[in-house]
């Protein structure tokens, strides 16, 4: 039985202003965000880690599988109308955010897709709330904010004018962060860059 829930993906309308993006809620069920936390690496610096460098249990291993799926992409891709064929994914996974963390910007020219999935239980801070900026100067400005609580994805297509970013929060906050970076020389440069 698959963990995600692509239909609450499906179901979410893609938004334009200022750039492609969506907000879906309920993309797991909260047996199924029980059953991934438990499996949850333990991770105990603020980082993103490749999944190969970490320990983990059943459920959390099934979800890899899942956002690594061709299925997975084809609903990337119909949702945003883009072929993502010649593109290398990068997966990668992180528990906590410092407070260098949330600085605004659009992501590395060669990335073309960004899918963020989140699992804390609860969320009762103002930081660390994910938002979709208009400009790259005021973290006030934004068209929406997708709070980092379990269940919820975010998804957007990276653009010059893709501004996103968080007001700073200490603490933790799982997620799971699925790429699509152009193949060859760019795509490369970009998984050497610090997370």
């Amino acid at each position: 039985m698959a963990l995600l829930n692509l239909a609450a993906f499906d179901n979410t309308p893609l938004q334009r202003d200022p750039f492609d993006f969506l907000i879906a809620s309920g993309v797991m069920s909260d047996q199924t965000l029980e059953q991934v936390n438990r499996d949850y690496p333990e991770i105990e610096l603020p980082a993103n880690y490749k999944p190969e460098d970490l320990e983990f249990g059943p459920a959390f291993s099934q979800l890899l599988d899942e956002v690594d799926s061709e299925e997975f992409e084809a609903a990337v891709e119909n949702k945003f109308g883009i072929d993502l064929g010649n593109t290398t994914k990068t997966i990668t996974v992180r528990k906590y955010s410092e407070m260098s963390d949330g600085n605004i910007h659009t992501d590395h020219p060669s990335k073309i897709m960004t899918v963020l999935i989140y699992f804390n239980k609860e969320w009762t801070q103002d930081g660390g709330k994910l938002r979709m900026l208009r400009s790259k100067t005021d973290i006030d400005d934004y068209a929406a904010e997708a709070t980092p609580i379990g269940g919820t994805l975010l998804a957007f297509r990276r653009s010059k004018k893709s501004f996103h970013g968080y007001k700073r929060f200490k603490g933790e906050r799982r997620m799971v962060q699925i790429n699509w970076v152009k193949s060859g020389r760019l795509a490369w440069y970009a998984r050497q860059l610090p997370r």
